[in-house]
């Protein structure tokens, strides 16, 4: 870069410095994640003040210096005043800059995550009430897909086995395995390894090691010594209309016309539905980004819903 330069980027947080400036984290479409001081942006009447919100896209003139870059020049191209009148918008957009923010990079072209990121911002803002949990889950979904380790939610990471949920039978189960990356069938529970057996789960989540590549265990130590891998690796069980929610999560929208669409149609009203859903994702991001998503325990406070714990298997 060079001593001053010019870019289009998004304010994802910010916090007072000095007296009356404020230090700036943004995502820019040219040059990745920055961080700039907008100086007197604290200060009344300031110019840079209104700019330098949450979520406030501006085209901007910055001057490089050698710690902390400075932003001389902003104007404002697209905001979203809705998200900030409304605590739950608001919660749901900080969740995914969170995620944005673990996998943004520094000096570096940034356009599919910002373009993505704006535009989930837009759904957000747009959504009616019942659909802020259901867009919050897709935006989830996209952005773990853009960072390449989506769940495998189409089939068994273990077997390789296409795995279609039957939204008629109340008893239908699969089982879901951050470690694994994905889905698991029931049966093959137990053979889930720890995520320090696997190491290389992190790397490629959904993706099944091989013939071979699971650790071999007598019949007789496979019941409790899986157990105690697949709960250390937060496996958990699933119905079917959780995980015919997750196959259309990867989609460009969230309802289709295709059969399962008005199963999904139907599941928008049900919150309880889309908080497990919210979570199984929360527990996959914290899992494969290794690190804790703060904004996400207030979801819980916002929609009111007791916290749902991961359904145990024998």
């Amino acid at each position: 870069m060079s001593r001053s330069y010019k870019t289009t980027g998004i304010n994802l947080k910010g916090m007072p410095m000095g007296e009356s400036d404020r230090l700036l984290t943004i995502l820019t479409m040219e040059h990745g994640l920055i961080r700039a001081i907008a100086p007197g942006a604290r200060k009344h009447k300031s110019r840079l003040g209104g700019r330098s919100g949450q979520f406030v896209i501006n085209q901007l003139l910055v001057v490089q210096g050698k710690k902390l870059d400075k932003v001389i020049q902003a104007e404002t191209v697209q905001s979203f005043p809705k998200l900030a009148a409304d605590l739950m918008r608001l919660t749901a957009s900080q969740y995914l800059a969170e995620l944005v923010l673990a996998q943004a990079l520094s000096e570096q072209p940034q356009e599919p995550l910002f373009t993505l990121f704006v535009e989930h911002l837009t759904r957000l803002e747009q959504a009616p009430p019942a659909g802020v949990l259901p867009s919050l889950c897709q935006g989830i979904f996209h952005l773990l897909a853009l960072a390449g380790v989506a769940p495998e939610v189409r089939q068994c990471c273990l077997s390789q086995r296409a795995i279609v949920p039957d939204l008629s039978q109340t008893d239908w189960r699969v089982g879901f395995s951050a470690a694994a990356g994905g889905i698991v069938s029931a049966d093959l529970l137990y053979q889930v390894p720890t995520a320090a057996q696997s190491p290389s789960l992190r790397t490629a989540p959904g993706r099944y090691a091989g013939k071979g590549g699971w650790p071999q265990v007598s019949q007789k130590a496979t019941r409790s010594a899986g157990a105690q891998a697949a709960q250390a690796a937060e496996t958990t069980l699933i119905a079917a209309a959780e995980l015919a929610l997750l196959q259309r999560l990867g989609g460009p929208e969230l309802i289709s016309s295709q059969p399962q669409g008005e199963a999904i149609a139907a599941a928008q009203a049900t919150s309880p539905l889309w908080q497990r859903v919210e979570q199984l994702l929360r527990h996959y991001a914290q899992h494969h980004f290794d690190r804790p998503i703060r904004s996400a325990n207030l979801i819980d406070t916002c929609f009111a819903l007791p916290v749902i714990p991961p359904a145990p298997f024998d």
